[in-house]
């Protein structure tokens, strides 16, 4: 009898185990569950993602910052020009030679 009894219990707590299992396993693979693994990967993306770009800003950061140190001043040896400031003209203003009235010679004489 006590065997019995035993091996009912042991059957109860088995399927109650499985039941479990089952539950966990259906609301894994449901919408609901499946949507959240890929909104939880995407988000995994999106750090390292974001730890990439911080990484590549600081990198380049010290690079800029490391080809100012060495074209601060110009060097005569070399003739290396310095490199212009952040912020700077883009390109240098160039200004008309000789009267602001005056016809450009390729109008004629």
């Amino acid at each position: 009898m006590i065997r019995r009894l035993a091996y009912l219990v042991a059957g109860a707590a088995l399927g109650g185990y499985v039941v479990h299992r089952l539950n966990r396993t259906a609301r894994a693979w449901s919408p609901d569950g499946i949507a959240g693994r890929v909104e939880g990967r995407i988000a995994d993306y999106r750090a390292a993602l974001r730890e990439f770009n911080e990484d590549v800003h600081a990198a380049t950061e010290e690079r800029e910052a490391e080809l100012r140190r060495l074209y601060a001043s110009p060097r005569k040896s070399h003739g290396r020009p310095a490199l212009p400031p952040p912020g700077g003209p883009a390109r240098p203003v160039i200004e008309p030679h000789g009267a602001h009235d005056a016809p450009e010679k390729k109008d004629g004489p």
